[in-house]
């Protein structure tokens, strides 16, 4: 099943979740996106019938390699991106909005060129 961008944004909130809470709820992921609990909830039952995360018997959430996987993409896409752009004299909250929404449209072969290019600097 294809991922749409708010499905990668929900994995990427789960794996910066993950990195600060022992256990990650979908309470946890509403609050951090500012999202409804009902929004919350069919989004997670979406990424569970994806193959996405798993959700245990107690509701915490955990992403399967195939989540940790892409989660990791997009975060790698997020963090180089706003360094590029602050490289670039863009001030830190611009860079940070812009590069949420660039992680999901820019292509691989560009992404590399901009991930290759930081490393040079």
């Amino acid at each position: 099943m294809p991922l749409q961008e708010s499905g990668e944004m929900y994995l990427e909130t789960i794996l910066l979740l993950s990195k600060t809470l022992p256990i990650v709820r979908s309470l946890d992921v509403a609050e951090y996106m500012g999202f409804s609990k009902p929004s919350i909830s069919r989004a997670v039952g979406l990424l569970k019938n994806g193959g996405y995360i798993d959700i245990d018997g107690n509701g915490f959430l955990t992403l399967t390699s195939e989540g940790l996987e892409i989660a990791n993409k997009i975060y790698e896409r997020h963090q180089t991106i706003t360094n590029f752009l602050t490289r670039l004299g863009v001030d830190k909250e611009t860079a940070e909005s812009d590069a949420c929404k660039i992680e999901h449209v820019i292509s691989d072969a560009s992404f590399e060129a901009i991930k290759n290019h930081t490393l040079e600097i």
